[in-house]
């Protein structure tokens, strides 16, 4: 694992092997990083993402925050990202909302 010193990670965050983790990014707790993601510089992956393997995840993007659906009442959701998946500058991806 390679993180930059500029970078914020939740020891409770789970890391995999042969990542990079770039400057000002911000990693919250309940964040699951799969082997061989790349994330650039002042990206922001809050709790309940889950990124799968070989991911690149580019300058500025923020993964995980709350839905902006209104039926979101608080309840402990995710955003899945698959295997070799690209997210590119400044993109913005929720977490999902209950089926109910």
């Amino acid at each position: 694992m390679k993180v930059h010193s500029t970078a914020i990670v939740d020891s409770k965050a789970e890391i995999g092997n042969d990542v990079e983790i770039g400057p000002f990014t911000v990693v919250e707790d309940d964040v699951q990083i799969a082997d061989g993601c790349k994330i650039g510089s002042q990206v922001m992956l809050a709790a309940g993402t889950r990124l799968g393997k070989e991911c690149s995840i580019h300058h500025g993007a923020v993964l995980g925050t709350r839905p902006q659906d209104l039926k979101f009442k608080g309840e402990k959701t995710t955003l899945e990202i698959g295997h070799h998946t690209t997210i590119r500058e400044y993109a913005t991806l929720n977490r999902g909302t209950t089926d109910h």
